[in-house]
């Protein structure tokens, strides 16, 4: 039918991912005249599509959408369709290197393909972990979606002076979390942990320190079970214990951490990853080879899913690197 992308088998450029990192790598290759195609599952997986409002995008001073951004971003990418393809829903199975290149399986349209390329852009992203309640993730959505739960300090603290906050999380990462919110003023901040132990698995020195901080900046644990969620109407974080209580707040923030760092693909192709889990790369966005520290030639890593900070404008930037060094090197 008119307008329905064709898959080619082979590339100049490859990318795995239809985030911003991705939409942005596939928009750059088409405007220095090469061949790509952007493999996505679709904008619905990308961690900023149920956000809102984004108050760090260059050119909206108002804010805006992350759902609405990636469809500005796939706007673009559709006026260059002579040469990159959009794929989606599509599902990547596997990477694999080999002398001239790269050759990637994925699934779309109820079929299997391969693809070749001479370069390869991974930019999967990474997935926030969501509290489990009655057995179900679900149950958070509507207040992550309403931007009463948030899940990024650098995204969303500055919306916090003045307000009541609870944070979800009972490991360390969680507790930097609550004691980093601290910079931005909230009137009060909680921890909950929903009925897990806190600092559980941690050593004993490091969780002697932070219990001193958290009592030092009076920010109390609570440990109850979660069973469920209200307030929604009147914009606020309501959380109901398995025991009959409630606290509620002004907002909620995930402390959590990820679900998934999406790092098979990446490490089947030989990646290093920094002590957080992040794929190591160097200034120009290439990845690091876990044997010899030195760039694998032809793969690069994009977006939240490489080392660095997790910020739009950054996952933009990390594009640019990467496929401007591509035009330079192999293509």
């Amino acid at each position: 039918m008119p307008g329905f992308p064709k898959l080619e088998p082979a590339y100049d450029l490859v990318i795995i991912g239809g985030g911003h990192a991705g939409l942005h790598a596939g928009l750059k290759a088409a405007l220095l005249e090469y061949r790509a195609v952007v493999l996505s599952r679709g904008p619905k997986y990308g961690r900023s599509y149920y956000a809102p409002r984004m108050d760090n995008i260059p050119g909206f001073p108002d804010g805006v959408s992350g759902h609405a951004l990636l469809d500005l971003q796939i706007r673009a990418l559709g006026r260059w369709g002579e040469r990159v393809g959009y794929i989606t829903p599509a599902r990547v199975l596997a990477a694999r290197r080999d002398a001239g290149g790269f050759e990637v399986d994925l699934e779309w349209l109820a079929r299997r393909h391969t693809v070749r390329s001479k370069a390869l852009l991974l930019a999967m992203g990474v997935v926030d972990r969501m509290p489990v309640v009655g057995g179900s993730i679900e149950p958070i959505f509507p207040w992550a979606n309403f931007a009463i739960v948030d899940f990024c300090v650098l995204c969303d603290g500055h919306d916090l002076p003045g307000r009541s906050v609870g944070v979800l999380g009972d490991d360390v990462f969680a507790a930097r979390v609550a004691l980093d919110l601290l910079h931005f003023r909230p009137s009060s901040l909680e921890l909950l942990t929903n009925g897990r132990p806190f600092l559980e698995e941690t050593d004993a020195g490091t969780r002697a320190a932070l219990l001193a901080e958290l009592e030092k900046a009076k920010i109390p644990v609570h440990t109850g079970e979660i069973a469920g969620f209200d307030g929604i109407r009147e914009k606020r974080w309501t959380v109901r214990f398995a025991d009959g209580t409630e606290r509620s707040y002004d907002r909620g923030f995930s402390g959590l951490g990820w679900y998934s760092m999406n790092s098979e693909i990446p490490r089947s192709l030989g990646a290093r990853f920094d002590s957080e889990g992040y794929v190591a790369i160097d200034a120009d966005s290439r990845v690091l080879s876990s044997e010899s520290g030195t760039p694998i030639p032809g793969l690069y890593c994009i977006g939240d899913l490489a080392s660095g900070w997790n910020q739009i404008p950054e996952a933009w930037a990390t594009a640019e690197r990467a496929v401007i060094h591509a035009y330079a090197e192999y293509l």
